[in-house]
């Protein structure tokens, strides 16, 4: 079985988020990137595979060379090769479409990406994806089992969750629950030095454009001060949760 994982370069959410060029556009100066934590959780569920039914695992990103240290950190963690698309990943479609491009030409059976990244959460790029290949589609993705070419899959809805049958080729939007946080691989010594050595092959996009852009961006507004109502002053409370908090 060929695996293809989708990687997205995000920041830490640790991180101190600022805007320039008139908010325009996203300061990256100080600032930690990491993988996106639900594509990690589903990169952890095809070294499973890689390691119980023997599949071999690719990852990819869109970006340019400053996401090579995500990738190489992925290598790390297992994975057998990285691709690297050679463009700024300036819109969801933009990006579902190089990322088509590239299962296309690798044909693989299986497809694992986070449900959204955690910098814009757009939330579009596995569906865009399966539309363009016309493969299956699970998204918000808990478990995955796979035997033969027969998919077992669970996904999270609304009070629980949907077990759903399917076949390969299928893309899998994940999120935590494909695997716990408790499987998440740290890389070894081992396998940082085995990373150095692995294949990073880098591509060039397929020509299309991007189909919208970001005009702006602004922060949260800030938190107003907290109101300490006195305990005996019940009117004063139900008015304030009332008119202000309209929350009765």
């Amino acid at each position: 079985m060929k695996i293809l994982v989708c990687i997205s370069h995000v920041p830490d959410t640790t991180s101190k988020i600022n805007f320039i060029n008139e908010a325009t556009a996203f300061d990256t100066n100080g600032v930690q990137f990491v993988i996106n934590p639900n594509d990690e959780f589903g990169l952890t569920r095809a070294i499973w595979f890689q390691e119980q039914q023997g599949a071999t695992v690719t990852v990819v990103n869109v970006g340019g060379p400053e996401t090579e240290p995500t990738l190489r950190k992925a290598l790390a963690i297992g994975a057998n090769e990285a691709i690297r698309v050679n463009a700024d990943p300036t819109d969801g479609f933009f990006v579902a479409k190089q990322l088509a491009e590239v299962a296309k030409n690798g044909n693989f059976d299986l497809i694992i990406a986070g449900k959204e990244s955690l910098d814009y959460n757009g939330g579009m790029v596995p569906g865009m994806m399966a539309a363009l290949l016309g493969y299956n589609f699970v998204n918000s993705c808990i478990e995955i089992n796979v035997d033969g070419t027969s998919v077992k899959a669970a996904r999270e809805i609304d009070g629980g969750k949907e077990n759903v049958t399917s076949s390969l080729p299928i893309i899998v939007g994940g999120q935590k629950g494909i695997v716990e946080e408790k499987d998440l691989r740290i890389p070894n010594m081992r396998g940082i030095m085995n990373a150095r050595t692995k294949v990073l092959t880098i591509v060039e996009p397929v020509a299309i454009s991007a189909e919208t852009k970001s005009v702006t961006f602004e922060k949260p507004a800030a938190k107003s001060a907290v109101k300490i109502v006195d305990a005996n002053n019940l009117d004063e409370l139900i008015n304030l949760l009332h008119n202000e908090a309209k929350v009765i």
